[in-house]
């Protein structure tokens, strides 16, 4: 049986699934059919789902809700007061449940408090999206993006340090070491031997 906190005045709904060490604080509330991984936190006033996948690791901030359509991979991160929609075009009278569309989050990408992220897209593993940014379309890993709508203006490492390349268009990121080349307009890690 998993080990997991909820604050007592969180909800939990039944047929969800919570990773141990995941914690829930205050004014929460977790819906049915929802699958959520271990080592999580949930600051106040959270939402998540139904049917929302969450991986393990993930750090949610005070103030986000996490609507169907949305996935989230290991080790990401939500700023506070980030928005997620699942509908392009919500209307109060007509039901589009059958419309949402799918938001995927992947590994190690981090979201800025206040930033809107429009559903459909696909934000890249270690991402950085700016606070209050509009992301509309795709954002390739290890991309720096801002403004509205977002646009990329550099490139982060895994740390999430922006990047200074050379001549050769490499970067060493000055956290740990690692190293980081432009190929085909995409960031790639450079594995050293050693």
């Amino acid at each position: 049986m998993a080990k997991f906190f909820v604050h007592k005045s969180s909800y939990v709904d039944a047929d969800i699934s919570i990773g141990d060490d995941t914690k829930i604080w205050h004014f929460s509330h977790i819906l049915s059919g929802s699958n959520i991984g271990s080592n999580c936190s949930f600051g106040q006033n959270c939402v998540v789902g139904p049917n929302v996948k969450i991986g393990s690791g993930v750090k949610v901030q005070n103030n986000i809700s996490i609507y169907e359509g949305v996935e989230i991979e290991d080790d990401v991160f939500l700023g506070p007061s980030m928005v997620f929609t699942n509908i392009t075009n919500p209307r109060a009278f007509i039901s589009r449940k059958e419309e949402f569309k799918k938001t995927l989050l992947k590994y190690g990408c981090s979201i800025g408090a206040n930033a809107t992220i429009v559903c459909g897209v696909t934000i890249g593993k270690y991402a950085l999206i700016g606070s209050g940014a509009v992301v509309n379309r795709d954002v390739k890993a290890f991309a720096l993006v801002v403004g509205v709508p977002a646009r990329q203006i550099g490139w982060v490492s895994r740390a999430g340090n922006t990047l200074k390349f050379d001549e050769k268009m490499q970067a060493v990121d000055s956290f740990d070491g690692s190293k980081y080349a432009i190929i085909d307009d995409q960031l790639k890690e450079i594995k050293c031997n050693s």
